[in-house]
């Protein structure tokens, strides 16, 4: 095994995990939720990370999570893609 928490391949040839993540505070009265990416170097440490736009919205965190936690496997890696290509977050 390699050590490292399970991972994604990149376009950039680096290794991408994926977690979840929702606005601690509502602005404007709702809360934001989006991806966030953190790469791993070659000793399976963290070596950066790449953040999507917000996916999704919703008057709870709870509510802003639902429909990201929902994406497939296949949406999360073209929502990397996308990041990665950009450049960044």
């Amino acid at each position: 095994m390699h050590g490292r928490p399970p991972a994604f391949g990149a376009a950039d040839g680096q290794a991408y995990s994926v977690a979840t993540f929702a606005d601690d505070a509502a602005e404007q009265g709702r809360y934001g939720a989006a991806l966030l990416f953190v790469r791993w170097d070659e000793a399976a440490r963290p070596a950066g990370h790449l953040e999507t736009e917000y996916l999704a919205f919703g008057s709870t965190p709870d509510e802003a999570l639902a429909p990201v936690l929902a994406l497939t496997l296949e949406q999360v890696k073209a929502h990397l893609d996308q990041c990665v290509a950009r450049g960044g977050s």
